[in-house]
């Protein structure tokens, strides 16, 4: 059984009719001849053969009927100007009959599965073209019909006029065609029966054996109608001026109205016409295509057979001299066979007509020779002249189909972005070809994926037929299951015939898109998944990637079209894809210019047709427009962020911050007191609180919401009674920029006691549409039982709550000054605090508490600006612990009253340079035994910087020092001058004494100086030994993971040197040193030691070390009446040996448990590298040898050699442990300088042992022959550093050191001549 071909390439018949034969169908009420005959195609059960003579049966065949005279008048009208007009055509059909279509189609249950009649349409528009084309043959004449009836006046007359009528085809129409001709008997014709056999033999003789005598009954009047097939729809003709040459003939029965899909024939007329029909077919058409193919198939073979000039000399070899029969390939003229007419030459036309072997392919392939059809097409392929198109068709699906399909679509598409209306018609028809023929399962199989040739064939065409080659393709992928391209698809053709002005069918596609990319995708997710990402299965809203490119036109059409509610849902639903630009589909769409152009420009055309549809809404429809229904789809309220704040609270300070200091206060109490501090305060009648309402705008846009405010329900009352007694504040309107966040206050003020609850925020956004916003937070996550482990379960949700009460007990702080605060590092600012009370009852206990970095005094009550002392501290008690600052007690004379007040003077000490606020939290109540209350006061101030300080330390040539010590100090500021009244050292160890005095004279700005010390131990090393071996024990249990027990670090007695002119003493200066000193070594503590918590650092580190030297400068700036202190803690003097080696050693060769945990290796690699790292386990060489340098000996040369002694000063720095050491002195060593090599004699090796802090000298002898000066920095040292206090006496080394002199040194001696 042959495949049934599509319409597009079945055999094209040409009627010419009589004029007599027109009138008489008209007076019949009949349709003109090819109308008629066109309704008995395709005729049912057609045998062919094949040209091996195999039959091939035909189960359709069909065949295709036009007039001549259109066909010729068509041929003249130039080809792309015919495609535009089809283009046109097929468009302005869909265009009125798809409202209707839309309508129906959308009422059917399954319309993934039905075909679509807008397709249906298009692929009828598409195979109805019958106009013969110069790229292929399909549509040229097969056969040309002559139809007269008995009716005319001289029928043989007639019948001669016909078959002499020159066609008036162009040169490129092939004129291979058989003529038939056929005489229309009728029954009232004037002739009768026997008149009408002799004139068909007659005409039989004279034409050929191609005549058929049809008798018809056609009675007066018309039988009824009979329903027949749909005919295809075709192109009309063009529209011609009157006049003109070449004007159509007009259809005699426009006149007439003839329902569609009708014929008036009776049962017997009907039967002698598909008679006719079918021996036309049989008897004389398809024998006569057999016999061409037969002919042209020989000519087809020879052509692909050996080349002649082996033939040719064969025959000269063997003496063959007969010649080869030729086949021509022009027509016989034979005129009942073929009909080779005179043809009126077309100016400028060249196109041959089709080749002989592409007509040989077109004819095997509409027989059902499709063994030779495919060899002839594969051969025009290989050669260029087309085929890649039907073979898709006939051969069986297969990788090499898509191939085939790409080829042809390949060769009719230009390079160029513009595609002509040929071209776009061509592909059409191919891809109709292609999907009518192919079966759905073949078609949609993945071999061929042949939903992609559609889209193939549409490219970038934006016209109509290209649009529902898209929207056929996305049908086809919903039913492939590929929702996602479907949408993709369904959107591309929604776009294209948008622009051409389709509105039904592009809202519809724009739907379909929008259903499909809501349309989850099937992938089996773990339930782990969701928790992850803390969502839930059923929260899928479609594919964002594209959902705001399909809703944004679909809302723009919905507008257009006066769905304006509809409109207005879709454009706020696309706020939900906020910064969706970045959807590919936002840059496809023809709405979109000016996103493309400014992708962050989306938000803001979504927000601009919102407006405007809801104001026209609302114009139309007043204020009374059903708003109901439509909800925002974002928030702009942040309730996490939201919170309630009551008057004494301040607006500053991050929360974390006050309840730190809410804990610092409860850990001080609990020791002195059972009373609690009431944290949750509540509001007071007749006071204002504020609702803190954070807002974010996700919009890349400005947005207003107007008239913000809260809602409020109470226990107390209904509506009613919170209007009566709650006054709720409406801020004005908030302008939000783009993502921008921003806090508002809602003030609320009660006039009487209840128990409110703030549920929610209401506002009109835009100021159109009002909205209410939850401030619900969603509850803590369950976990309490077996059910809620395994079932995610929330608490229920938690909402802003609050009560109002009466006020019994308030207290009101503020600074006295609250202007904008500069402060100069280190300076010392009196402020004055304003304390009152403004509750109902007495106050008598006040306390602050400030925060761990706030350095304030409290001053007693009689104590003023003037309290200063000029008596010197020599020695400080210190406790040596890193304990933060306890709360203040406020001092009060008396309990405050109701509306008393009080001042208190609090001296603030500026830290280092930054912007800082000043924090206290003031803890109050009534009376012993009585609860706690809290009120806050924060101030922000700046430090600036006014002195540059540096320092620097060496051990000190000089025997009366160890060390020498400098401060270097620079004036940093423009203008002012700074007097430096006093400096002050603190050591626990080193005793330290100026080596010059201070300096009367200001620093100016930009200028320096410099004050030196000279350092000398105490002599002393139990305190070195008491805090060394307390850190080791605390460090050791640290490392080993045992408990830190809460025991204190030894105590320290600091010994004070001071470098000053006249100075008086504050009181609190101490204080403030201490606390400096405890703030700088938490600092540096929680950057060195991260892994050790912070709160154990107090019960391991102690607060100084015995080997540091702190300086503390007091500076004046007499100009702005500002002074201060700054300390200096970054020097440690002495050797250290090392203190931790032992601990560190056995950590490290324990046996440690190894966790499964890599990060928790690495976390404990990280701690014991710091600690190694760490100051209590420094490490140096405390020998240091001393040369006498400088010295300038004179001595006669003429005498003899010169004899002189150099010495050498070693001092063992180290306060705990002796040394050995053996200098050795090499003349040999290079130096660096250019003196000559220290010539020694005698003995040049000296040992000896130092006990902690001795000196010793050497004296080498040096033996000069010459007069020069001699380098002496031909040393080396070798020591060893013992441990100290060993029981049995023992000498145990503890480290070994080499040094020599330095690179730079230029120690030296001059010996000069006298002679």
């Amino acid at each position: 059984m042959a495949r049934v071909l599509p319409s597009s390439l079945t055999p094209h018949i040409c009627i010419l009719p009589s004029q007599d034969l027109e009138e008489l169908l008209q007076s019949s009420v009949l349709p003109s001849l090819h109308h008629i005959l066109q309704s008995f195609s395709p005729l049912p059960q057609v045998t062919t053969r094949t040209t091996t003579l195999t039959t091939v049966p035909h189960a359709s065949f069909a065949l295709r009927f036009s007039d001549l005279t259109e066909i010729e008048s068509a041929c003249r009208e130039d080809e792309e100007q015919r495609a535009t007009r089809t283009i046109d055509w097929i468009g302005d059909r869909i265009s009125k009959r798809c409202a209707k279509w839309v309508d129906d189609f959308e009422k059917m249950n399954d319309r993934d599965v039905a075909r679509t009649p807008w397709w249906d349409e298009l692929r009828r528009c598409a195979e109805g073209d019958h106009i013969p084309a110069r790229d292929e043959g399909w549509n040229h004449p097969m056969s040309i019909i002559l139809a007269v009836s008995t009716t005319a006046p001289n029928p043989l007359q007639a019948i001669t006029a016909l078959h002499s009528r020159t066609l008036d085809f162009p040169s490129w129409v092939d004129v291979t065609h058989l003529i038939y001709t056929l005489i229309i008997h009728p029954k009232n014709s004037p002739l009768s029966d026997e008149e009408a056999g002799a004139l068909f033999n007659a005409v039989k003789k004279q034409y050929g054996l191609h005549t058929y005598l049809l008798s018809l009954e056609l009675p007066s009047p018309p039988p009824p109608l009979v329903s027949i097939p749909a005919l295809v729809p075709r192109l009309p003709p063009p529209t011609i001026s009157n006049g003109s040459a070449d004007a159509v003939r007009p259809d005699l029965r426009t006149t007439q109205t003839v329902p569609l899909n009708t014929l008036r024939m009776s049962e017997q007329d009907i039967q002698q016409t598909a008679r006719f029909a079918r021996e036309f077919v049989t008897m004389n058409l398809v024998p006569w295509m057999e016999k061409y193919v037969i002919e042209w198939n020989e000519t087809y073979s020879s052509s692909r057979r050996l080349p002649s000039r082996l033939f040719s000399s064969t025959r000269r070899l063997f003496g063959t001299s007969s010649a080869t029969p030729v086949h021509s390939s022009t027509p016989l003229h034979t005129r009942s066979s073929t009909y080779t007419a005179p043809q009126s030459p077309l100016s400028g036309s060249t196109t041959p007509p089709p080749s002989q072997q592409r007509r040989l392919a077109e004819f095997a392939t509409i027989l059902g020779d499709f063994k030779l059809a495919v060899a002839v097409w594969e051969s025009l392929r290989k050669e260029g002249k087309g085929g890649s198109d039907i073979l898709p068709l006939l051969i069986s699906p297969s990788p090499a189909v898509q191939l085939h399909v790409s080829h042809a679509l390949n060769t009719i598409y230009p390079q160029s972005a513009e595609l002509h209306s040929h071209t776009q018609l061509r592909a059409l028809l191919y891809a109709v070809r292609w999907e009518s023929t192919l079966t759905i399962g073949d078609f949609l199989s993945d071999t061929l994926e042949g939903e992609r040739w559609l889209v193939w064939a549409a490219g970038n065409a934006e016209e109509p037929p290209a649009a529902l080659l898209l929207a056929h393709a996305a049908l086809l992928s919903v039913r492939k299951n590929a929702k996602r391209r479907a949408a993709l698809w369904y959107f591309f053709a929604a776009n294209r015939l948008e622009k051409c002005g389709i509105k039904p069918l592009t809202m519809y596609f724009l739907r379909r898109a929008h259903e499909l990319s809501l349309s989850r995708p099937e992938k089996l997710l773990s339930p782990s998944f969701w928790m992850s990402e803390n969502k839930q299965p059923s929260d899928f809203e479609g594919f964002d990637a594209v959902m705001s490119g399909i809703e944004h036109p679909l809302g723009r059409l919905l507008y257009t079209t006066g769905d304006v509610p509809g409109a207005v849902r879709h454009f706020l639903g696309l706020l939900r894809w906020s910064s969706a630009s970045s959807s590919p589909l936002a840059q496809l769409s023809s709405h979109t210019v000016d996103i493309t152009t400014d992708p962050s420009n989306s938000d803001k055309v979504f927000l601009e047709d919102f407006q405007v549809a809801i104001s026209h809404l609302k114009s139309i429809s007043g204020e009374q427009a059903r708003l109901e229904d439509v909800k925002l789809p974002l928030r702009f309220v942040v309730p996490s962020q939201t919170c309630v704040r009551l008057a004494r609270d301040s607006v500053e300070g991050e929360q974390s911050e006050w309840e730190t200091r809410e804990e610092i206060w409860s850990s001080f109490w609990k020791h002195r007191g059972k009373e609690k501090l009431e944290r949750s305060g509540n509001a007071a009648v007749e006071e204002a609180f504020w609702v803190d309402i954070t807002l974010c705008n996700p919009l890349d846009t400005e947005v207003t919401l107007a008239n913000p405010t809260v809602i409020v329900e109470s226990s107390s009352g209904d509506a009613a009674w919170i209007r009566d007694n709650i006054t709720i504040e409406t801020v004005e309107d908030t302008i939000l920029s783009a993502n921008e966040s921003r806090t508002i206050s809602i003030a609320i003020k009660a006039s009487k006691p209840a128990s409110l609850v703030i549920t929610g925020v209401a506002y009109d956004f835009l100021g159109l549409l009002p909205t209410v916003e939850s401030l619900a937070r969603r509850g803590r996550r369950l976990q309490d039982t077996p059910q809620q482990r395994q079932t995610i379960t929330y608490a229920p949700d938690e909402l802003l709550k609050l009560d109002v009460e009466e006020a019994s007990q308030e207290l009101a702080v503020a600074f006295v000054d609250d202007g904008p605060l500069v402060l100069a590092e280190g300076e010392c600012k009196w402020m004055k605090l304003l304390i009152s009370n403004a509750g109902s009852r007495d106050i008598g206990e006040v306390w602050v508490v400030p925060g761990a970095e706030d350095q304030i005094w409290i001053e007693p009550l009689g104590s003023g600006e003037g309290s200063a002392t000029g008596m010197a501290w020599k020695t400080w008690q210190s406790d040596n612990k890193i304990v933060p600052p306890t709360p203040y007690s406020i001092p009060l004379t008396e309990k405050l009253v109701t509306s008393g007040s009080t001042e208190v003077t609090v001296v603030l000490h500026a830290g280092c340079k930054r912007k800082q606020d000043l924090s206290l939290l003031f803890i109050y109540r009534e009376a012993q035994g009585s609860p706690f209350h809290c009120t806050r006061v924060t101030r922000s101030y700046e430090v600036v910087q006014c002195l540059q300080i540096s320092t620097a330390s060496h051990p000190s040539h000089s025997l009366d020092h160890s060390f020498s010590l400098s401060l270097d100090l620079t004036n940093i500021l423009s203008s002012s001058n700074v007097e430096i009244n006093q400096v002050t050292t603190i050591s626990t160890s080193w005793s330290c004494s100026p080596l010059a005095e201070l300096r009367p004279e200001p620093l100016r700005p930009s200028q320096s100086a410099r004050i030196s010390f000279g350092a000398t131990s105490t002599g002393d090393c139990t305190s070195v030994n008491a805090v060394s071996a307390f850190v080791s024990r605390k460090l050791s249990n640290v490392l080993h993971g045992q408990v830190i027990a809460p025991d204190d670090p030894p105590l320290l007695e600091l010994l004070c040197g001071h470098v000053s002119q006249t100075f008086a003493y504050e009181p609190f200066v101490a204080h403030f040193i201490m606390n400096a000193q405890r703030i700088a070594v938490s600092r540096s503590l929680v950057q060195s030691h991260p892994r050790i918590p912070t709160s154990s650092h107090p019960n391991i580190f102690p607060l100084y070390n015995p080997l540091s030297v702190d300086f503390v400068v007091f500076w004046k700036i007499p100009s702005e009446q500002r002074s201060g202190h700054i300390l200096v803690s970054d020097i440690t003097l002495g050797a250290s040996h090392a203190a931790l080696r032992e601990v560190l050693e056995g950590v490290e060769s324990a046996k440690v448990k190894r966790s499964m945990y890599a990060e928790t290796q690495r976390e404990k690699v990280e701690m014991l590298q710091a600690i190694r790292d760490s100051e209590w386990n420094a490490e140096m060489n405390p020998i240091v040898v001393i040369v006498k340098d400088g010295l300038v000996i004179e001595h006669d040369f003429s005498q003899g050699v010169c004899l002189t002694h150099v010495e050498f000063t070693i001092r063992n720095h180290s306060l705990s442990h002796p040394s050995r050491f053996v200098l050795r002195l090499d003349h040999r060593q290079q130096s660096s300088s250019h003196n000559l090599p220290a010539p020694y004699c005698g003995r040049t090796t000296f040992r000896g042992l130092l006990e902690p802090l001795q000196t010793t000298s050497v004296l080498a002898q040096l033996c000069a022959t010459c007069p020069g000066t001699y380098a002496l920095s031909g040393w080396r040292l070798e020591t060893e550093v013992g441990e100290s206090g060993t029981e049995d006496g023992l000498w145990q080394v503890r480290h070994r050191y080499e040094q020599r002199a330095a690179a730079d040194d230029s120690s030296s001696i001059v010996i000069s001549d006298l002679s």
